[in-house]
């Protein structure tokens, strides 16, 4: 299938995904007594309060990149360490469960992907279950500005404090460069933790031959 067909496919997913992934970070945060995300107005299903610009570039370009963090404020929660850990995982658990549907509908109906009139609508549930567990694989890592950093040292004791401070300095230029090595060099630093990641609960969720027939469609 035409490169750019499949790019005009794969958007609407992954603003659905990075919808997802944003709203119950927020949701998670005000069940547990912070209201911040509802008060920045980020407590909703509208994709263009979460798209971050850079995050969705890199998404098109790499294959993974990252929304707009939700504001939180964890002097709201009861419990701060975890309140912070429930609301960083908040965000991959949801874009996993969300995988699980969308890979069912894959497997119940093969000729999403075989059917030239149905292949569209394929197309968007493929990429809806391929961007689902790429985010959250991707999230999972603990380097700031990643949810698995903030659930990890919400587990840690208070003595790790300045290793978080410094890899909070400077994380985001750290996890650019391990993208770009990742890209340009193709030595899979994060795609060596991601793709397995994904082609294990992809293949599990749809069936190996719907996964297949995906990537056979949209992604060579």
């Amino acid at each position: 299938m035409s490169g750019i067909l499949g790019l005009v496919i794969s958007l609407p997913a992954i603003l659905i995904v990075i919808t997802v992934h944003e709203y119950f970070h927020g949701y998670a945060a005000y069940r547990l007594g912070d209201p911040t995300a509802k008060f920045a107005g980020r407590l909703t299903l509208n994709p263009v309060k979460h798209i971050d610009i850079f995050g969705f570039l890199a998404f098109l370009l790499f294959r993974f990149g990252w929304a707009k963090p939700v504001p939180i404020n964890p002097y709201n929660f009861k419990n701060m360490r975890k309140g912070m850990l429930y609301t960083s995982l908040a965000g991959p658990v949801a874009n996993f469960l969300f995988a699980i549907p969308l890979g069912i509908l894959l497997r119940l109906v093969p000729d999403l992907l075989s059917n030239s009139v149905l292949l569209p609508i394929g197309g968007v549930l493929g990429f809806g279950l391929f961007y689902s567990l790429i985010l959250c694989a991707f999230n999972l890592i603990p380097i700031p500005p990643l949810d698995g950093s903030k659930a990890l040292f919400s587990l840690l004791p208070p003595r790790y404090a300045n290793v978080e401070y410094w890899l909070e300095r400077y994380g985001f230029m750290l996890l650019l460069g391990l993208i770009f090595i990742d890209r340009i060099t193709g030595i899979p630093i994060l795609w060596g933790w991601i793709g397995p990641f994904v082609g294990v609960f992809a293949g599990l969720f749809a069936g190996t031959d719907a996964f297949t027939a995906f990537i056979r469609n949209f992604l060579i």
